[in-house]
């Protein structure tokens, strides 16, 4: 599993902070890790975008973005009006696989959820992991509403005949609430795929030290962590 596909139901979920999360245990694990960023949107030139954020708190990771356009908008949208050439799937997957050749694990962070489109023909991540055959981890809010859009995104998935490698919530609250306790045991089911971890809020405002000693145990050991999954006293269901 050399090339994971990181995406999401959405927007401002929580995606840069479980890729920099799954990229600190794989490090801690004795990995070489590089993380793509295909396009950055929302950011001018030498301002830090994801990749570096995702450096930042993993450690000694490779960090490559192949775009970036000024407008927080999607992809192809914001290519447009910067008036710049878009990123092609088969752009990416080039990217990743030169990465993979030298790293024992390449993460490809999107850009909101896995249909935003990548350029005027509707190119999608989605298109870019047909070209890699990676496996898609989805990046999903805990409360209300993250089933329905979980379950869409892992069917669209599995439409183009992708494998969902699994669920992480990208943002963990410090009190849950009956929603998202429930949610726990509702995601795989929604998703048909298992829940790997759970980071919580605020993760991405540790000082990196930290970060990288707890991001182990936020994650599933299919994603080089120890977490065992979510205590049945926590999803408010017996034992």
């Amino acid at each position: 599993m050399p090339v994971i596909i990181v995406s999401g139901t959405g927007t401002e979920i929580g995606k840069t902070v479980v890729t920099a999360a799954v990229a600190a245990a794989a490090l801690a694990g004795g990995r070489s890790v590089a993380v793509l960023k295909p396009a950055q949107t929302g950011l001018g030139p030498g301002e830090p975008g994801d990749v570096a954020e995702a450096a930042r708190l993993a450690g000694a990771v490779t960090a490559v973005e192949l775009a970036r356009y000024p407008d927080p908008l999607a992809p192809a949208t914001a290519a447009r009006r910067a008036g710049a050439a878009p990123v092609r799937p088969h752009e990416i997957a080039e990217a990743a696989e030169k990465l993979a050749a030298e790293h024992d694990v390449v993460l490809v962070e999107g850009a909101g959820g896995l249909l935003v489109r990548f350029d005027e023909r509707g190119a999608t991540l989605a298109d870019a992991a047909v070209l890699l055959r990676a496996p898609v981890l989805v990046v999903a809010p805990a409360g209300l509403g993250t089933l329905n859009a979980t379950a869409l995104t892992t069917e669209a998935l599995r439409a183009r005949a992708l494998t969902p490698l699994g669920v992480v919530i990208g943002s963990w609250p410090d009190t849950p609430g009956l929603a998202e306790r429930c949610n726990l045991s509702d995601l795989p089911e929604a998703a048909g795929a298992p829940l790997l971890g759970a980071v919580p809020t605020g993760a991405g405002a540790l000082p990196p030290a930290e970060f990288r000693t707890r991001a182990a145990s936020w994650l599933a050991p299919d994603l080089f962590g120890t977490w065992p999954g979510p205590e049945p006293a926590a999803t408010g269901l017996p034992a």
